[in-house]
């Protein structure tokens, strides 16, 4: 499932269309209501919150897609190609080109009340300009969950999904098992700040990366990472391989039905009692 960062960076390309007045069509035909009233009118917005994205319309109308695991966005130039009979919704416009939306969990119209619903449920996001981190630590202090898990979880924090959980844990040599209620503020405050630091690099490269300039391969001498991520980490998608800083087994392990990862040495475990400063691998 896409990541908070990927959302944002799709709103910000959805937004070549505004002001435009794009012919906005259904070819699987499961949105050909919603796109019949909108075809023609002008796309006035665009807005993410977490991983929901939404496409604003006049009249406070809006388009609210989340991509689940399976959806897809593709941007093409015009003139746009005949479509695909698996594509949920179209924007085409001849300035602008088209954007083919395929497989998202959600494609629904919606008015803004119901915008603020999807809102109001959900945790500060660190990519928006309205979030209060403290928002999310107080559910976290008196959690008796594991960080890790509460990271995850989209009314705690959203947009946080399990490449960013994993890697600004170690980065800040946290034991994911940690309780919530054993993390201090002020240790929470600087995993947010390093999560708008990373979240924001990943919209401008439109991608996660998130070793420190000491730890990039060329620093290291070591080989690139390669993955279908795209990017260097640390610890996802590691196991078990050497920890790159120092040199233990990276772990994997199942938690919330999400696979952890995670160094035993960097992040090692902690018995409740005065916060210990954080580490800075």
């Amino acid at each position: 499932m896409p990541e908070g960062h990927t959302i944002h960076r799709l709103a910000q390309d959805y937004a070549r269309f505004r002001g435009s007045a794009p012919r906005v069509t259904s070819p699987q035909g499961k949105f050909s209501d919603a796109a019949a009233l909108l075809t023609g009118t002008v796309l006035t917005g665009t807005d993410a919150h977490g991983k929901h994205l939404f496409l604003g319309f006049p009249g406070d109308t809006w388009v609210h897609i989340h991509l689940g695991l399976f959806g897809k966005v593709a941007f093409g130039p015009a003139p746009a190609p005949p479509p695909t009979d698996t594509v949920r919704l179209r924007l085409d416009d001849p300035a602008a080109g088209y954007v083919d939306l395929r497989g998202p969990t959600t494609c629904a119209l919606i008015t803004g009340a119901e915008k603020q619903a999807v809102h109001d449920r959900l945790g500060p996001d660190p990519l928006r300009a309205d979030a209060d981190p403290g928002q999310a630590y107080r559910r976290i202090a008196r959690s008796r969950t594991t960080i890790a898990a509460l990271l995850m979880d989209q009314k705690v924090i959203a947009g946080v999904g399990n490449v960013y959980r994993a890697e600004v844990l170690f980065r800040h040599g946290v034991d994911p098992y940690l309780p919530g209620r054993d993390l201090t503020e002020a240790r929470w405050d600087a995993i947010w700040a390093d999560l708008v630091a990373l979240m924001r690099e990943g919209v401008r490269h439109n991608r996660i990366d998130t070793v420190r300039p000491e730890h990039t391969p060329e620093a290291m001498g070591r080989p690139p990472r390669v993955d279908d991520h795209g990017g260097e980490v640390y610890v996802y998608r590691r196991a078990p391989q050497p920890c790159h800083l120092c040199g233990d087994t990276v772990r994997t392990a199942d938690l919330a039905a999400r696979n952890l990862f995670w160094c035993p040495t960097c992040q090692p475990a902690r018995t409740p009692g005065p916060a210990q400063p954080a580490r800075r691998p």
